[in-house]
Order: C-alpha cells, then sequence, then structure tokens
C-alpha cells in the first residue's frame, strides 16, 4: 500500500507527500511548517512516518519551509550540492543530505530515483518514487518533456503532472514580454496542452492517476486544465490539485 497526497501544489508554493505504513517522504516544502503540518493533520497524515524531505529545486515555492520543518522534524532535507549552494542558506539546515541525480536514494522501505529536468535552476530533479512495485511520479517544473521524463513516467501507477499555464491566457495576460517568454521556454514550464500530449503519446500501461498540479494563479484556471484532459477520461484518473488546501488521500493497494 502507498499513501500520496498534495499537501499544497501551486506557484505559490509545492509541498507532496508519499508514503505507506510505516515510512513517508516529502518532496519539497514550499509553504510555511505549520500550513505543512496542518494540512498532514487534517488529511489524516502522521508526521511522525516522514524520514526526509526532497529539495527539487532552490525556487522559493519550493523551499519556503524545509528548513524550520526539518528542524521541528528532525529529519535530513535533502539537495543536490548545486541546489545547495544556490540556496546560499548561511547556517543551515541542522540536517543535511546530499543526492547525485540518477542514483536512487534508499530511506526506510521508500526508494526515490532523482532524475534532472529542464528548468532555470542550478540543478533541478524530478523524482520517481518506488515502494513494493509501486511508482510514483512527481514531474513539475519542467519546461519541456524531455527523454528523462518520458523514461520515468513509463513507469509510473500515479503522477503529479504539471499543468502549469493555459496558452492564450499566459499571452494574452499581464505578464511582461520577457516573463511569458520565460514560463513558455524550454526551462520554464508545462502548459495544459504539453501536459496532455506528454500522458497521451507516453504514459505506460500502468499509470491510472494523473493529479494536475503547479498551476498558475494567474495564468491558468482549474476549469480549463480539466477541460484539457476530459477526453483522456477514459483512460486515467484525472484529478485536481489545490493551491490552497491538500488534496485528497489517494492509496494505491
Amino acid at each position: 500500500m502507498i499513501e500520496i497526497c498534495a499537501l499544497a501544489s501551486g506557484s505559490n508554493g509545492n509541498c507532496y507527500y508519499i508514503g505507506n505504513e510505516h515510512d513517508a517522504v516529502l518532496v519539497d516544502a514550499g509553504i510555511s511548517t505549520k500550513k505543512i503540518l496542518l494540512r498532514m493533520d487534517e488529511a489524516g497524515l502522521q508526521a511522525s512516518k516522514i524520514r526526509g524531505i526532497f529539495i527539487s529545486h532552490e525556487h522559493s515555492d519550493h523551499v519556503h519551509g524545509v528548513r524550520v520543518l526539518s528542524k521541528r522534524l528532525g529529519v535530513p532535507a535533502w539537495f543536490t550540492q548545486r541546489t545547495l549552494d544556490a540556496l546560499k542558506f548561511g547556517e543551515s539546515p541542522e540536517l543535511i543530505q546530499l543526492f547525485t541525480p540518477d542514483k536512487a536514494v534508499k530511506i526506510g522501505s521508500i526508494t526515490i530515483h532523482p532524475f534532472l529536468k529542464n528548468h532555470d535552476a542550478a540543478e533541478p530533479c524530478s523524482f520517481r518514487i518506488e515502494h513494493d512495485g509501486w511508482h510514483i511520479g512527481v514531474f513539475t517544473d519542467i519546461g519541456e518533456a524531455c527523454p528523462k521524463v518520458i523514461h520515468h513516467l513509463r513507469k509510473c501507477h500515479a503522477l503529479f503532472l504539471e499543468t502549469n499555464y493555459d496558452t492564450k491566457m499566459l499571452w494574452d495576460g499581464g505578464y511582461p514580454y520577457h516573463l511569458k517568454s520565460r514560463v513558455a521556454s524550454s526551462v520554464g514550464h508545462l502548459s495544459n496542452d504539453q501536459a496532455f500530449e506528454l500522458i497521451r503519446d507516453h504514459a505506460g500501461p500502468e499509470l491510472v492517476h494523473v493529479f494536475l498540479s503547479h498551476l498558475s494563479g494567474e495564468n491558468n484556471r482549474p476549469e480549463i486544465a480539466e477541460e484539457c484532459f476530459k477526453s483522456l477520461a477514459d483512460r486515467f484518473n484525472v484529478q485536481l490539485t489545490s493551491r490552497h488546501t491538500f488534496s485528497p488521500l489517494c492509496r494505491l493497494r
């Protein structure tokens, strides 16, 4: 059995829970420790199971709460060396571990497979998390679907997949041109259409649950993202995550 939950997902903060009966990990801690622990409690998740916090990259919506959360729980925060260097914490978190892209890390009964992705950060990584034959992907902040993303996607049973922006909303919106170009670039974010094409064309036979994740508050709307994936409803259980609260707990058995 494995349980997954987006405690926060959006351009204003991200935190994803993956765990089983005994062990759990978080991917990113982009909201406050208070909110993370409150949402875990409301979702019926036990913070005492958490064995580590894996940080995808140094942007604030992924690291805002990591220093305090690591100390509060007494568990390591895991970074690549270049991500840690980019953060310039000064006083580093009390517990720090380093991981290397493409080298698996085993924590308790959970195996974390980190791999590089295309994003404008020092050493950005996505993660495929494995337990007892189940594979969960956390694929956000992806400028484009590179071969590594496709390789790991094909193994997944469930997936937190970036649907950051609607193309029309982005280009018609109020962002300055340079920021629009950055979001839509190969080191920016996935649009609804790009995410749709990725799972339509490359999902493996085991994929069941797709959680639309990391939606922009300015350049997307939940109903627009959902509509984009409507034609895949016969293949996948497609659900939205939220910028404001935790998503419904999903259990795979």
